[in-house]
């Protein structure tokens, strides 16, 4: 089962600083029909203004991922943690028994960002948070696991979830293959260009949901820049 969920019918909201579009029901935006997808629970796409940014909030037993696609975010929290996190890289957080922070655009251009939270197996755990580079050339062609909890993926940022996000940066042409396996469901979207999913066709933003499916394969029509959260 693939199903593409085109960026424009997607929900969301025009904050003047934040220009946020929803692939599941969140904050004002409710659909009962996406509510989440399998353990995903959020997936934001967000362009925040330069100089802007939301100020410190909580959150709790949440793995909230933040792929940046353009600019910087900057983060900062009550556990003393601060960091830049530049387009192409990844920060991870998992709120635990609770966080606050802050993320704010310091740059001089608007940032865009994929903001994904997925809901934990472990609850009431010590927040955490950590950010690492993540070069597009070691991607180029393949998937490269970003964020997991998987204790083999060792170059990963770990997260405490039976999950994994994944990128991969395909010239026109080019396509790379990800074994999702039974029982599990995938969510891609493109940060960048046009592609097709198994044969059907999607486009920058757009959200592709999928289930009942042994591999995936992504193939790019336009040069391309794929994101893909594997979940139960």
């Amino acid at each position: 089962m693939i199903e593409v969920r085109p960026f424009e019918q997607l929900g969301g909201a025009q904050h003047g600083w934040l220009n946020a579009r929803h692939h599941f029901s969140f904050a004002d935006y409710y659909d009962p029909k996406r509510m989440s997808w399998g353990q995903l629970r959020v997936w934001n796409d967000d362009e925040i203004a330069a100089h802007s940014g939301f100020p410190p909030h909580p959150h709790h037993d949440m793995e909230i991922i933040t792929y940046v696609r353009q600019g910087a975010i900057t983060h900062k929290d009550n556990l003393g943690n601060q960091g830049r996190t530049e387009a192409g890289d990844v920060q991870v957080m998992s709120a635990g028994t609770g966080i606050a922070h802050s993320e704010y655009n310091l740059e001089d251009q608007t940032t865009t960002i994929f903001q994904i939270w997925i809901t934990p197996d472990q609850f009431d755990s010590p927040p955490s948070w950590g950010a690492k580079p993540f070069p597009k050339g070691e991607r180029a062609g393949t998937f490269v696991t970003l964020a997991s909890g998987n204790p083999d993926d060792h170059d990963a940022l770990p997260i405490r979830v039976n999950a994994r996000l994944l990128a991969a940066t395909l010239n026109a042409g080019q396509s790379a293959e990800y074994t999702l396996g039974s029982g599990r469901k995938a969510y891609l979207v493109g940060a960048s260009g046009v592609f097709e999913v198994n044969g059907v066709a999607a486009k920058a933003r757009d959200g592709v949901a999928i289930a009942d499916t042994e591999v995936i394969r992504v193939t790019a029509i336009e040069d391309s820049e794929i994101v893909l959260v594997d979940v139960a």
